[in-house]
């Protein structure tokens, strides 16, 4: 009972701007939303107003061109991100083809563990979801060299493996 009635008198509602405040150029942020569905619109556009640059995105996607993560990435805001999936965006594609955005793709499951765990405060754990591929191998283009197609500035570096009862991950 206690702790109910210490909860209750916490103010959760914040103005947009002041939850906004404290993010600053650089910062990483974790961007819920599934597809276009519960995407925090208010307060992704309060962050393109104003302003933050080369923030580092983590997301199952990017949105499209005019909504969600797309219209920070239409204002050049973001310079990672991390997903799972990345389809619908065509201005998305563009910059990273063009070699303006860095990109790591991450499994949907592999991505939520990486939220939970590092939530948990667990600095790593093992998957055999990419195991064999060129995510754990290694190479797959994380960013291209500006005006120089298809040409890769920064390579994912291969990802630690191990065998655990037979299994690999």
């Amino acid at each position: 009972m206690l702790r109910r009635s210490l909860f209750n008198r916490v103010n959760k509602i914040f103005d947009v701007k002041a939850a906004m405040a404290d993010i600053k150029d650089g910062n990483r942020l974790i961007v819920g939303g599934f597809g276009l569905c519960g995407t925090p619109m208010g307060l992704l556009t309060e962050l393109q107003s104003q302003g933050a640059k080369d923030l580092r995105i983590v997301s199952n996607n990017a949105g499209v061109d005019d909504w969600g993560i797309g219209i920070l990435l239409q204002s050049k805001q973001v310079r990672r991100m991390t997903s799972s999936y990345v389809g619908e965006n065509k201005n998305f594609e563009r910059m990273y083809l063009n070699g303006e955005l860095e990109v790591e793709f991450v499994p949907q499951g592999t991505l939520a563990e990486r939220m939970r765990a590092g939530g948990a405060g667990i600095p790593a754990f093992y998957t055999a979801t990419g195991f064999g591929t060129v995510l754990q191998k290694g190479g797959f283009p994380i960013k291209y060299k500006e005006g120089q197609k298809g040409e890769v500035e920064i390579p994912a570096p291969p990802r630690d493996a191990r065998n655990f009862d037979g299994r690999d991950y």
